[in-house]
């Protein structure tokens, strides 16, 4: 594969003789005596650093695997008799063959990548005001070599790339969730070899080395490795505290391999942050624990901790942030301040600056000024899209169950999180405020997609574009596989669980080289190039990359839409949309959701986004009472999904019929995951169309809905049928995320549940809802469910502005067509706490405008808006989204 590490795509093209061959084969007959020589100064501290020569060995060791005489050297003079020179410097002084770039390039992770010729040689200027920088611009080179025929024209430039971050933080978190599955990639340097350096290759700046993940709270706990972590690490002088069972030598070794990860991690340039999600450690109802740790008390646990704590960052000195969970799912209950501030000391006298990131859920201005009082740097992650991947912006409003409400207010643990502090749980809530001292960085949670391929450039670079919404800090995901073998649920024999061990890859991450490279890449810069990832595409799949390409993005946007538009729980134990539990279409059946509106059913069950999706019962209700809505409506999200699934099912079969090595690993891997995929589009298409009519019938009992809502079940239950029997040939009966059944399986143990909700739907129709009401809108709504379903999108232009002052109004314009009859302002502050306010627009000619008033502007808050279009038979939004959504 391509996009593998040099050694990890060694080996894996072991799986195709031909493959390898291609790869491997003797350069004499393309260069013969080639020699490229690698040139950092040692009297340039950025070009003589220690990272910098790494990435310059990587290079090195990708030209050597195509037969070419690569050398490092420590000037210009010792590549004379190069064929090709790469010149890696700090930038400064331009060298002479080269063109001097229109600005100089301040950001350290900035590169520049330029051809010229030094001495006649053809030559290519590496340039970087910092060490990752130059990393960057080696390890593409690196790439650039390795997937093309001809190792000198891979260097040979044909223009110069200037790229800049737009993201301060791009990290991927990896988790320690299963003793079964985990140890074997956690003690393996050639896992760890390969990982890395694709995650520095893809771009990522951050690893999140992620324990205590395993469980929300310490109750019903039997895989407990690694939970409470120190144990198994440290031995704390002073405290008599051990892990039992634990063989003799595990915590050295566990340590020993904690310091190779750490310092491999540095060596490529990346921050390493270390994740502690729980200090929770004694657990309760919990007699099939595998371990327990002995010699903490209520009395020594704080310090114990600190200590602890305090000699990891001194045995691995590149740690350079600690991420906490500090609400109470820590095992610490809410409101004991004085645990933290001890615990923060072993931080704040660790002799360098290493980051405090502590989960925003629960945050209040107690922990933050705790934290800042460290004087060390403070970051908030925030929840992206709740536990869950929604599409490429910031959702606009949260589910009205997070908000604050008497009858939720929670006491105990939870007296902040599920209290006056509830909106926390699953955004940015009011943090971004003015003069802060803390940033933001947003989380993206396990819960759309964990274990299917993901890849769509389109949403990553969307993703890449909202990351430092406000000045925030960017974007960590938390990688495919997330929680898996969770809660005991582990298994050996591969963990992406192919029942076919040929589909296993040698390393898990491998299968989901594609998505990091995709998220690394573009998060970095949302307008990176697409021969970035077409050339490694190319590479594996030769003409069948574009048909792959095209398939699988739009495969991937089946999910992130589903999870915006319609979201039983904002859980990623409870939800699971790629593994789908069936909620049900009939009333007053049993819900595997519980926080979801009610009554329980799928047409009451909001969106992730309710401001601007409506849910089927509001859209009938709005429909039937011929009341326009300019929500994005469940027929259009149905007409989207369907869209999405056709073109994949289009480009899937140009995947297929262009691409030679059909029997390769790699093509089966994405070709069934592409498939399920498609089919969860169209299952949940339909589903809608059907929840939709009987929402028809249920509201006004009119037959012909309750008919057109089985046969749409039916249609639906049929693709689920087809898609989970192919699926079960593919995968293991059990996918294991957690214990209970809802967070493991496969998807033909789901049908009986769809089959039983149709045969209840079936039966519905015999009794008429007593309290439907004819409605003559309901012929006409019944006929849009089985038609093409288009959106009306009305033209308008709006120029934001920059700024505004606070204690004056803004002033606001929108020109529009005639038949645009009026115009609504809808605006809010930056705060997921309020919300939002609507004022009519004034009409004057072709414009309508409005302002945001003074006292509203007066605020620690940015601002934010919208605009909602009228015309006499519909509406819609300014800005709306484009076709990819």
């Amino acid at each position: 594969m391509a996009w593998l590490s040099p050694l990890q795509r060694r080996d894996f093209l072991k799986l195709s003789a031909s493959t390898a061959a291609g790869l491997t084969r003797p350069l004499a007959a393309l260069a013969p005596s080639a020699q490229v020589h690698i040139v950092c100064s040692p009297v340039d501290p950025v070009a003589s650093a220690a990272p910098t020569l790494w990435a310059a060995r990587h290079l090195q060791q990708a030209l050597k695997r195509k037969g070419i005489d690569a050398r490092q050297a420590t000037s210009l003079d010792e590549a004379k008799s190069a064929s090709h020179i790469v010149y890696v410097s700090s930038g400064g002084a331009t060298p002479t063959g080269f063109v001097r770039p229109a600005t100089s390039a301040t950001h350290p992770e900035s590169v520049r990548v330029a051809p010229g010729k030094i001495k006649d040689v053809p030559a290519t200027w590496v340039s970087s005001p910092g060490p990752l920088g130059l990393v960057y611009g080696l390890t593409d080179l690196a790439d650039r070599v390795a997937t093309g025929n001809d190792p000198l024209a891979a260097l040979s430039l044909s223009a110069a790339i200037d790229e800049t971050p737009a993201n301060e933080v791009r990290s991927a978190a990896r988790a320690f969730c299963n003793e079964t599955e985990d140890k074997p990639w956690f003690y393996s340097k050639e896992f760890w070899t390969g990982y890395l350096d694709h995650l520095v290759t893809s771009r990522f700046n951050r690893f999140n080395f992620a324990f205590g993940f395993g469980y929300d709270f310490p109750k019903g706990v039997t895989e407990d490795y690694f939970h409470f972590p120190y144990p198994y690490l440290v031995s704390v002088p002073g405290y008599d505290v051990h892990v039992t069972p634990l063989p003799p030598g595990e915590r050295e070794r566990n340590m020993e391999m904690l310091r190779y990860i750490v310092a491999e991690t540095a060596a490529r340039g990346m921050q390493f942050q270390l994740g502690i999600w729980t200090h929770a450690y004694e657990w309760t109802d919990s007699p099939k624990a595998r371990h327990h740790i002995d010699g903490i008390t209520p009395q020594n646990h704080a310090a114990y901790s600190r200590d602890a704590l305090a000699i990891l960052l001194r045995e691995c000195p590149q740690i350079t942030g600690v991420t906490m969970r500090v609400h109470g799912e820590s095992g610490v209950p809410e409101g004991s301040y004085d645990f933290w501030r001890t615990l923060f000391e072993a931080i704040k006298n660790c002799g360098r600056i290493v980051e405090i990131d502590m989960h925003a859920k629960g945050i209040n201005q107690i922990m933050i000024d705790m934290a800042n009082d460290t004087g060390m740097t403070v970051k908030l992650g925030c929840k992206s899209w709740a536990e869950h991947m929604g599409l490429g912006y910031q959702q606009t409003d949260i589910r009205e169950l997070e908000i604050p409400r008497p009858e939720r207010m929670e006491t105990g643990v939870f007296a902040v999180s599920n209290g006056e502090r509830r909106f926390t749980r699953y955004g940015y809530a009011d943090l971004f405020q003015q003069d802060r001292k803390y940033n933001l960085l947003f989380r993206l949670w396990p819960g759309t997609q964990r274990h299917l391929l993901w890849g769509d450039p389109k949403t990553a670079a969307a993703y890449s574009r909202t990351a430092h919404f406000c000045g925030a800090a960017g974007l960590e995901i938390c990688e495919p596989l997330t929680f898996k073998g969770r809660e005991g649920s582990g298994h050996a024999g591969g963990r992406c669980d192919y029942s076919d061990p040929a589909l296993e890859p040698a390393m898990d991450w491998q299968k989901f080289a594609y998505t990091y490279l995709l998220w690394g890449r573009l998060l970095y810069n949302p307008d990176t190039a697409p021969e970035v990832w077409r050339r490694s595409l190319s590479l594996s799949f030769g003409a069948g990359a574009a048909g792959a390409e095209v398939a699988l993005a739009n495969a991937s946007r089946v999910l992130p839409l589903l999870t915006t538009a319609h979201l039983p729980s904002a859980s990623n134990h409870s939800f699971w949309p790629e593994l789908y539990t069936n909620m049900a279409i009939t009333p007053g059946q049993h819900s595997p959701y519980s926080d979801s509106p009610k009554p329980y059913r799928f047409a009451t069950v909001s969106a992730l986004d309710p401001q601007l999706f409506s849910s089927i019962a509001e859209f009938v209700a709005d429909e039937l009472a011929a009341k326009p809505n300019p929500k994005y409506s469940p027929l259009v999200v149905a007409q989207w999904l369907e869209n999405f699934a056709n073109t994949a099912t289009k480009s899937l079969d140009q995947f297929r019929s262009n691409t030679a090595r059909k029997s390769s690993p790699d093509f089966h891997r994405w070709e069934e995951d592409i498939l399920i995929q498609i089919a969860l589009g169209r299952f949940f298409s339909t589903k809608m169309r059907a929840a939709t009519a009987f929402e028809i019938f249920l509201q006004t009992g009119d037959p012909q809905a309750g008919k057109l809502a089985v046969t749409k079940y039916e249609e639906a239950r049929n693709t689920w049928a087809a898609m989970s029997k192919r699926a079960a040939g593919i995968y293991k009966t059990d996918i294991d995320y957690g214990d209970i059944p809802q967070r493991r399986g496969r998807w033909d143990d789901r049908l009986p549940a769809i089959e039983t909700d149709v045969e209840n739907l079936r039966a519905a129709l015999n009794t008429p809802p007593a309290d439907a009401k004819p409605s003559p809108n309901s012929g006409r709504l019944l006929s849009s469910i089985t038609a093409a379903t288009s959106r009306p999108r009305l033209a308008a232009s709006h120029v934001a502005p920059s700024a505004f002052s606070p204690g004056k109004s803004l002033d606001l314009s929108l020109t529009a067509p005639a038949d645009i009859v009026a115009a609504d302002l809808y605006y809010r502050h930056v705060n997921q706490g309020e919300r939002w306010i609507q004022t009519p627009m004034q009409k004057t000619g072709a414009a309508f405008q409005s302002a945001i008033p003074a006292a509203y502007t007066q605020s620690i808050y940015p601002l934010q808006y919208y605009f909602v279009l009228r015309r006499s038979t519909d509406q819609t939004y300014h800005p709306e989204f484009n076709t990819d959504l």
